[in-house]
């Protein structure tokens, strides 16, 4: 069986990953802060079922989907609340990439951003921190009107 028809197997059984993430003690202590937003949001689950390891690289941010993993880059996760919606649409990438679904292009680019939209709404909601919903509003506000492109 090969690795992507075993990885569709495990995760219809409900498989989730042990979610590592690899760098500098600065990018460990973000990402922590951010995975705490995921938990708040109630996504957790969720990412570390097509997440296994977040590794911070010098590059630019993406989802390695062999590795089932997303490599970031320092300036990627400044923003918690915007990295935390960003780690969402790359989980749900990796679902579209595992399902067997187009994970790029147009109208998997549309969809993940609605996605990483409803996150942004669902964080909002969720968050007892002023900061935070703040923060969600103002990338909620940025995301429709770049959406509107589409």
């Amino acid at each position: 069986m090969d690795e992507h028809k075993l990885a569709k197997e495990l995760t219809d059984k409900g498989h989730k990953h042990r979610l590592s993430v690899e760098g500098s003690l600065d990018f460990r202590q973000s990402v922590y802060r951010v995975l705490e937003l995921v938990k708040i949001a109630g996504c957790y689950e969720f990412l570390r079922t097509y997440i296994r390891r977040i590794i911070e690289i010098d590059g630019l941010t993406q989802l390695r989907e062999t590795e089932a993993a997303i490599w970031a880059n320092k300036f990627a996760v400044e923003n918690p609340v915007d990295a935390a919606s960003l780690l969402v649409q790359k989980a749900h990438q990796m679902k579209q990439y595992i399902d067997g679904e187009i994970y790029y292009g147009g109208a998997s680019e549309k969809f993940s951003v609605e996605r990483r939209m409803d996150f942004l709404e669902a964080l909002r909601n969720v968050s007892q921190e002023k900061e935070v919903q703040e923060e969600c509003d103002r990338l909620l506000q940025m995301w429709k009107e770049s959406s509107l492109a589409y």
